[in-house]
């Protein structure tokens, strides 16, 4: 006879869309069990004590910035259950760093993409089965060693929907060809894109439209890469899927695309991508990715692009009635006073155009390229210009904040060297 399972999920606001394409693959899966939301550290244990099944599971998810924030909740919730449940620990922060999460608490960690991996634990743990046949995972050896088992799957996107009669933005693409030293997306998800069939997208809007919704968004780490399996924009392939959409929406529908929480790359914006989307698009604003105003370290960060493409983007955004919005990294590792100096010339000029600037502090990400890289100091200077950038409305930001989490990730990645060999169950 199988053993009742019951799932338990630390629920949190901030990481809700991949929370919920794990939920969407239980639910489709067939795999039977028990499911609790827990909202806050005291939720979360209540739920763990009230269940009745065999075995519960308590899933956390976090990016790398809030995990010290999630031990401490984690030992919290430890506490007030009485040490009850198989905690896991999934995302990018646990891919990169299992061990840690492995020493912070958590009795394993999930590796990669994590929709096979929850339906073949939960079916582990049904069958009481060993978790070392489980792929994805890193598990504790009698030593506190975090040992991989065998790698999971990176499957087709359609293999699983974004999520299940709830809500958030669709997921179109999965990894990234643009592999910037700074960011996670190629480590999790591989340096190619993975798309969604504009057939997947439909029906997630239809069953969306369904239940009384009328505005679609989308995940992609670049929106108008939608389709393409290089460098170039696909504008049939992005008109398909927007056309698609609005034919599934009713006629007050809205469709938000190339804003939050996606963006543009500047060199995908052209006079052309700019009356498709105005076509379709009810978003005001684009997001469009810059990271700094100087060609060196553009270079260096493997942006792919100089700076020339990002004023022409935001000239071209404002003439098709968007506003761009334009992320800039402050701090990558190498720049100096004088990058920051053109950074600063950039970001005013843009704003001059009719630009926001977004601003943000180099972190140096587990994962990354950069995981190990020393920041470079941000001056008096430079701080006192992105104040009056804020002051007069054209730059917002949690740059000094992510000057805090930073200086976090350094210690961590510090104690945690990168190893060279890693060992594996089974």
């Amino acid at each position: 006879m199988a053993l009742a399972v019951s799932v338990v999920v630390r629920y949190r606001k901030a990481v809700t869309y991949g929370v919920h394409a794990l939920l969407a693959a239980l639910e489709t899966s067939g795999v039977e069990h028990e499911l609790r939301l827990g909202t806050t550290p005291e939720e979360t244990a209540g739920h763990i004590t009230a269940c009745r099944a065999d075995r519960v599971l308590v899933l956390w998810s976090f990016y790398s910035p809030d995990a010290e924030a999630m031990a401490a909740e984690l030992a919290t919730v430890r506490s007030l259950s009485g040490g009850r449940g198989l905690h896991i620990a999934g995302g990018v922060h646990a891919t990169a760093e299992p061990q840690q999460v492995i020493d912070a608490g958590w009795d394993l960690a999930g590796i990669g993409e994590g929709e096979s991996t929850i339906v073949s634990l939960v079916r582990a743990l049904q069958r009481d089965e060993p978790l070392t046949s489980v792929p994805g995972l890193a598990i504790k050896d009698g030593d506190g060693v975090a040992l991989r088992t065998r790698p999971a799957p990176q499957l087709p996107l359609d293999a699983f929907p974004s999520f299940v009669h709830r809500n958030g933005p669709i997921e179109i693409t999965r990894g990234c060809r643009y592999t910037c030293r700074f960011c996670q997306t190629p480590f999790m998800f591989g340096g190619q894109f993975r798309h969604r069939s504009v057939a997947s997208v439909r029906e997630h809007v239809r069953e969306m439209a369904a239940r009384g919704l009328r505005d679609v968004r989308f995940i992609t780490p670049t929106s108008l890469s939608y389709g393409s399996p290089g460098p170039d924009p696909d504008l049939d392939k992005v008109e398909e899927l927007l056309a698609g959409v609005k034919e599934e929406l009713p006629a007050n529908g809205r469709v938000f695309f190339g804003s939050f929480p996606s963006e543009v790359r500047p060199e995908h914006v052209t006079p052309e991508a700019m009356r498709l989307l105005r076509r379709y698009v009810a978003n005001d604003n684009l997001i469009i990715g810059a990271q700094s105003g100087s060609d060196r370290v553009l270079a260096a960060s493997g942006r792919g692009h100089d700076t020339s493409p990002v004023r022409d983007a935001v000239r071209i955004a404002v003439e098709h009635g968007f506003r761009p919005n334009v992320d800039f990294i402050f701090g990558m590792p190498g720049e100096g006073e004088e990058d920051q100096a053109q950074s600063l010339k950039l970001a005013s000029d843009l704003a001059e155009l009719g630009a926001r600037i977004h601003t943000h502090t180099f972190m140096p990400l587990p994962g990354t390229p950069w995981r190990d890289a020393e920041p470079a100091f941000i001056p008096l200077t430079t701080r006192s210009e992105l104040d009056r950038l804020a002051q007069r409305g054209d730059a917002y930001g949690h740059w000094r904040r992510q000057e805090e989490h930073a200086a976090r990730l350094a210690e961590t990645a510090k104690a945690y060297p990168r190893r060279t060999r890693r060992r594996r169950t089974g």
